[in-house]
């Protein structure tokens, strides 16, 4: 579409607006009228050809200019765009832009706000190709390269900027390198994103001191080093501070509450902070996000701190915190989350006198996970009625779940993994919310005939690792699981379940869900001459939870970890390792979105369903050590996307799928242990003399006979002195003697089958 049929089109109108449209926008300037009024075009996420940057020169009026994500790509032209004199805004963030910016940069002298973030320029460490635009505010490079350049370059820069984002941006080649000087030539900077580029030397607090009316200051992920400390000076304007994934000793120090006295939030986590927690920290009022995590600090957690009223969430985790926890849950005044993981605290959570303490309703969030902690579990968390995530794992709990669990009502995750746990999950636990349940590493037992009933929100479910059985259901996975649409992960391998799969469970969507962002970042701020402000992505940074879901799942012959959005991605159903019987249901050939799907180490018997074959998204498949017989079946080799197939150690037979496409990746041990198999793979002809014969048919019938004693004392003795008598085959079948499913023959059959085997 070119586009100056549609300026001519709309002669008098000043924007166009044609974001995230399928448009190769071409632009012909001879025949376009170069007195247009246009002023603000916006093209970002369509898809436009480099080119148009040549001409776009003729629109002299344009003052905002978007083209994020519209597919540019190579270095920018040295003509044209940089005849935009009039230009204030300009987008071109998100594409594939590269090289040294052109030196027509400096004729941008208008410019206020430019976002260049998310390619693959070269910005030198002077900022040389920014010093003549005065009027620039707001500088956003993330994610670009920074280099080196002559050293003789001291040229001061003519803009003051309000805004600087420039995260991301040195890579792994050039390590620790000094902050960009023409930094110290900022006076008016109001919010300063440095972080993740491996900054060297101290703390450049020099920031803070040179720009009185800073508000965010992000020095994260650099390899700032030494003590940190702070100028006595009042700096009233900040309201948040992260220095975390630095390399800083000592102590806190104390100054830091008397200096920033309206400090909204502080990230000091990932260093290696030492001492105890400064007690000043409990009267900044305006305090509401406090991590620490990951240092090495010690003592107790002051009382003082924890019930002050502002903070919402505190993150103590991965330190060497002790005492006793139970004061600081039930003291904490406001907080709705809070992390004490990963510490040392110690001591029972049962012996507490609730008529002295009124049970916190703020707290949305609480993970005592990996302490020193032991007793059994603390009836008084059912009275945290607004509580949404419990994490408890691998503290050393045991005895039953309490059934006060029960009224948490609202809960949404739970997570009581690896801890001594044993009798049988409450039939009243079913929060209606619930997502995510973790009880993996327990010695629970018992039935699940009731819990999680009503739970049709649920997405993961682990109880690996249990004593868990369902008598209930006559000894059947509880077909409950059918009805929890949102699951996207069944896991209940390693446990004593018996009877038949549940047919049902073939009608579940297993959803690919998109994760709610949980995602909250600064504001940044604005131009008071201008309304409009470039948006930094800083909302990515800081979530307004750390409980993040976790899951180990077993998959493609391994146990893989994922967690975060990787978990939108998966799907799976794990039932290895029980005694399950029976056919395998071929409505599990409906489960077209499951990506991994593991039946070995069961008692199933019957054949593989054709049914298979629809099951287009799967990438792990293992149906080993069970009884399965009959072939292989050929559909299988439509699975495109199969990377590890085993149907190893079963009673299958004829040939193998043909070796093309996936099933041509699979090598022996996918099929051995199947002694009536063959292909080239297996080093075995196909022909008839090969094939499964009368007698390897009676001769898994006699192991069955005599090892799983379902025959009469009669048939037993002759068919024992059958196999007697047949050594030599015993070696060939010998996978045979764990399984065997076979029909039931009379008297008469087994005696002159026997004979023929004697023969």
């Amino acid at each position: 579409i070119p586009l100056q049929n549609l300026v001519e089109a709309f002669s008098s109108v000043k924007a166009f607006h044609l974001q995230y449209n399928y448009l190769n926008m071409t632009l012909a300037t001879q025949e376009l009228n170069v007195s247009s009024n246009v002023e603000e075009l916006y093209f970002g996420g369509s898809t436009l050809n480099t080119n148009i940057l040549q001409s776009i020169g003729v629109f002299a009026s344009l003052k905002t200019l978007s083209l994020h994500d519209c597919g540019l790509i190579g270095p920018l032209p040295n003509h044209g765009w940089c005849d935009l004199r009039n230009l204030e805004v300009l987008d071109v963030s998100g594409n594939a832009l590269e090289g040294m910016l052109p030196h027509c940069f400096s004729n941008l002298t208008s410019l206020r706000e430019l976002d260049i973030s998310a390619n693959r320029f070269q910005i030198p460490l002077s900022f040389a190709p920014f010093a003549n635009l005065s009027n620039l505010k707001v500088l956003s490079g993330d994610e670009n390269k920074m280099v080196m350049e002559p050293s003789f370059y001291t040229s001061v820069p003519k803009f003051q900027l309000t805004s600087i984002s420039l995260s991301k941006c040195i890579t792994s080649q050039q390590l620790n390198l000094e902050l960009p000087t023409f930094l110290y030539y900022q006076y008016d900077l109001r919010y300063v994103d440095l972080s993740h580029n491996n900054f060297s030397g101290t703390v450049p607090t020099w920031l803070l001191e040179n720009n009185t009316k800073l508000e965010v200051l992000i020095l994260m992920g650099n390899s700032f080093t030494g003590p940190l400390s702070f100028s006595s000076a009042l700096i009233s304007n900040v309201s948040s501070i992260d220095i975390s994934e630095n390399k800083l000793q000592g102590q806190i120090p104390t100054t830091i509450c008397s200096t920033f006295p309206h400090l909204w939030r502080l990230f000091l986590s990932k260093n290696a902070f030492e001492g105890n927690i400064p007690l000043c920290l409990s009267v900044m009022k305006d305090l509401s996000f406090l991590d620490l995590s990951n240092n090495q600090l010690y003592g107790k957690v002051p009382e003082e701190l924890i019930a002050k009223g502002s903070l919402t969430i505190l993150r103590l985790s991965n330190n060497k915190l002790s005492g006793n926890v139970v004061p600081v849950v039930l003291n904490s005044n406001g907080v709705q989350n809070l992390y004490l993981d990963g510490n040392n605290f110690s001591g029972e959570m049962t012996n507490v006198d609730l008529s002295t303490f009124e049970f916190p309703n703020s707290i949305r969030e609480i993970d005592l996970s990996n302490n020193k902690l032991h007793g059994k579990l603390p009836r008084w968390i059912g009275n945290a009625s607004f509580l949404e995530r419990l994490a408890l794992s691998n503290s050393g709990f045991e005895g039953s779940i309490p059934m006060e669990f029960c009224k948490l009502n609202r809960l949404e995750f739970l997570d009581l993994s690896q801890n001594h746990l044993s009798g049988s999950i409450p039939s009243c636990f079913n929060p209606p919310n619930i997502e995510h349940v973790h009880l993996h590493g327990n010695r629970l037992r018992g039935p699940l005939s009731l819990a999680f009933y009503n739970s049709s929100s649920l997405v993961t479910l682990d109880l690996r690792g249990n004593n868990l059985t369902d008598n209930h259901f006559h000894g059947k996975v509880p077909i409950q699981l059918c009805k929890l649409h949102s699951l996207s992960i069944i896991d209940l391998s390693q446990n004593m379940f018996f009877g038949p799969i549940p047919s049902c469970l073939g009608n579940l969507s297993l959803p690919l869900k998109e994760r709610e962002s949980l995602e909250t970042g600064f504001y940044l701020p604005s131009i008071e001459e201008d309304e409009t402000t470039l948006n930094l992505g800083m909302d990515s940074y800081y979530p307004d939870s750390y409980l993040e879901e976790v899951i180990e799942f077993t998959t493609k012959s391994g146990l893989f970890l994922y967690e975060g959005n990787i978990l939108s991605y998966m799907t799976g159903i794990d039932l290895s390792c029980n005694n399950l019987t029976g056919h395998i249901p071929p409505e599990l050939g409906n489960l077209s979105e499951i990506y991994s799907l593991n039946l070995s180490h069961n008692k199933l018997t019957g054949v593989i369903p054709s049914s298979f074959s629809k099951l287009h998204q799967i990438e792990s498949l293992d149906l080993s050590y069970n009884n399965l017989s009959g072939e292989i079946p050929n559909q299988l080799v439509e699975l495109n996307s199969l990377e590890v197939f085993s149907v190893a150690y079963n009673n299958l037979s004829g040939s193998i799928p043909e070796p093309k496409a996936q099933f041509g990746t699979f090598i022996e041990n996918s099929y051995e242990g199947n002694p009536f198999l063959c292909g080239p793979i297996l080093h075995k002809s196909c022909s008839k003399t090969d094939s499964p014969s009368t007698i390897s048919t009676l001769f898994g019938f006699l192991c069955s006979c005599v090892v799983d004693n379902f025959c009469c004392p009669l048939h037993k003795s002759i068919l024992a002195k059958s196999l007697v008598f047949s050594r030599w085959e015993m070696h060939h079948h010998l996978s045979l003697l764990k399984c065997g499913q076979f029909s039931y023959l009379s008297h008469f059959q087994a005696t002159r089958l026997s004979t023929q085997i004697v023969i």
